[in-house]
């Protein structure tokens, strides 16, 4: 049998588990989205507003609880699980504000006279397959947007995250959404196939791997089904000159350790013109090697562990192949001892394409330096991944950084700072990235229907 498990990735310990949904159950589920979708299209603005409002402050109220959860089922640090809940806050309420805004009708001027107007309109039942990384915030970009357009949802979370799927349903119910449009499934890789199959419904989101994001794609494409993507990313962060040279390698490591680097848009590869290379480097390394693992239950812990013993492997063994072909290692590179699946903060240099670092993403806490002549070199080197989600570049001259920031082939990019999400500001990637957007606007105008409606002079 299938299961849902929770295995605390610090201590390795099977904390809960719960088995997949039937067929039964799924059925089930779906004909509850369908039959809530009916009614939720049709229930005022302003009352899905409220409710979302809800759902935002129950967030807000929770939100040590639910940093607890999260932090036992993938090993993120209290204190940025607690910052994940407030930001999921935060895209509620501005859902709820500016939803209805963004719903108004587009007025067009036709020729011939009469009226033309663009109307949104929620297209039914969507499926949203959601990761572990960010468990909360994640749900929240998709589920938000979509239940103000007036669409309901079924979710397929991850399958190390099941107390934190029941206590997002828990949230939603208690809100006082009505029944069905939001729904949590167990459901297995067959049967989110069928899913998307199902007539009843007419799209679906993906925030996953790249492997997960094409079987999706192929899925959905043979049903005809809209769909929306966000995978893997290998982000650059440029560095084009020495000014404020520590203020710059702080930002680094930041953005490279943040949830153990379980991130698509941390920085990941560090592009560093010459004259600089040296001085980097070496600063660079020093904050890398100084980070020292905890407990992540404990509220003064910023570096907690891998989500799983299996990530860690992983990613262990892209590191060594790394250095078996002639990488050098800085510092770090293995795991941690014990029954966790800590790992050591790494650091490489003279990465070449013959390198699995050099081409695949690194999902943890693995940095690795380039030298680079000049910022056409950055370019070019940084465009040369497969990814194409973030990036950053930094610099003393604000034109010039965004000079090459309009050169780099990504959704994303960030002057003078690392990958930020907020609310108000579009989110996705273009390559192998993914397909659309989320959050601001861009979140309400995926599966919408902009429909027509003419009437002549």
């Amino acid at each position: 049998m299938t299961y849902y498990r929770t295995i605390n990735p610090a201590t390795g310990e099977v904390v809960a588990e719960f088995p997949a949904a039937t067929a039964e159950e799924i059925s089930q589920a779906l004909d509850s989205a369908q039959s809530a979708y009916l009614s939720w299209r049709q229930l005022d603005l302003a009352e899905r507003s409220r409710l979302l409002r809800n759902v935002a402050s129950l967030y807000r109220e929770r939100a040590q609880e639910l940093a607890r959860i999260i932090s036992v089922e993938m090993g993120k640090p209290v204190s940025q699980g607690a910052g994940e809940v407030g930001l999921v806050a935060d895209i509620f309420d501005y859902y709820a504000n500016e939803g209805p805004g963004f719903m108004e009708d587009q007025q067009l001027t036709v020729r011939g006279g009469g009226e033309a107007i663009v109307r949104s309109a929620p297209v039914g039942v969507l499926l949203g397959i959601m990761p572990w990384n960010y468990p909360y915030y994640q749900v929240a970009r998709f589920a938000a947007p979509n239940l103000m357009l007036g669409n309901t949802i079924v979710l397929k979370h991850a399958r190390n995250c099941p107390q934190s799927a029941l206590a997002i349903r828990q949230i939603f119910d208690d809100a006082g959404l009505p029944a069905g449009a939001y729904v949590n499934v167990f459901a297995t890789n067959e049967q989110v196939a069928e899913i998307i199959a199902d007539p009843r419904v007419q799209g679906v989101s993906l925030t996953g791997s790249e492997r997960a994001g094409s079987a999706v794609a192929e899925v959905a494409g043979r049903h005809l089904k809209k769909y929306v993507l966000e995978l893997g990313g290998s982000d650059p962060f440029i560095v084009l000159d020495g000014e404020d040279l520590d203020a710059t390698v702080k930002a680094a490591v930041g953005g490279r350790m943040s949830n153990a680097g379980q991130a698509c848009t941390a920085s990941k590869r560090f592009m560093v013109v010459e004259d600089i290379y040296d001085a980097f480097v070496e600063k660079f390394t020093d904050r890398m090697a100084a980070i020292k693992h905890g407990d992540p239950l404990d509220s003064a812990t910023k570096f907690g562990p891998i989500a799983s013993r299996q990530a860690a492997s992983e990613l262990i063994e892209q590191v060594q192949d790394a250095v078996q072909k002639g990488a050098t290692l800085r510092t770090g590179g293995s795991l941690v001892e014990g029954a966790g699946s800590f790992m050591e903060p790494t650091v490489l240099t003279d990465v070449v394409p013959q390198m699995r670092a050099y081409h695949e993403e690194l999902f943890g806490p693995v940095a690795v330096i380039y030298k680079v002549k000049d910022a056409d070199e950055a370019i070019e080197l940084a465009n040369s991944s497969p990814y194409g989600l973030g990036g950053s570049v930094f610099s003393a001259d604000i034109a010039r950084a965004k000079s090459v920031a309009d050169r780099l082939d990504t959704g994303m990019v960030f002057i003078n700072s690392t990958a930020d999400s907020q609310e108000d500001l579009p989110f996705g990637g273009v390559k192998r990235s993914g397909v659309g957007r989320e959050l601001a606007r861009s979140g309400m105008e995926e599966f919408v229907n902009k429909k027509l409606i003419r009437t002549p002079a």
